[in-house]
């Protein structure tokens, strides 16, 4: 998604915005211009420090029905309130984002590849 594109989205107030994989092929300036606006559309306030951008949740308003469903490998730039992590197109776990991280970043994947085993076996016993 280009800038443009993610502006003329933004221009059209939606309901309800599918990004997939938006900081592909974007450069680091542009991720950062991507997440300013996803914030900034959810009514969360972003600071600017001396040509460094940091985003903080400092209000969890949000405007009334904005769901934002955004997939990606590079995660840490969108303060988002829920995270799914999906294996073989199945979910294998979800919860609190930097909660997840900070566990996928301890131990890797091993913790959601045991929540999606244990999903399987019970849906196999179900």
């Amino acid at each position: 998604i280009k800038r443009a594109e993610l502006l003329q989205l933004l221009l059209q107030n939606p309901d309800m915005l599918f990004l997939d994989e938006p900081e592909s092929g974007v450069d680091l300036q542009n991720i950062a211009v991507i997440g300013n606006a996803i914030n900034e559309l959810l009514g969360r306030r972003v600071e600017r420090k001396t040509g460094e951008t940091m985003m903080q949740a400092h209000h969890r308003r949000r405007k009334s029905g904005l769901v934002i469903t955004h997939t990606g490998h590079i995660l840490e730039y969108v303060d988002a309130d829920t995270a799914h992590t999906l294996m073989y197109g199945r979910l294998a776990c979800q919860g609190n984002p930097r909660e997840m991280l900070r566990e996928i970043r301890r131990s890797g994947f091993d913790e959601c590849y045991r929540c999606f085993r244990v999903g399987v076996i019970h849906e196999l016993d179900g």
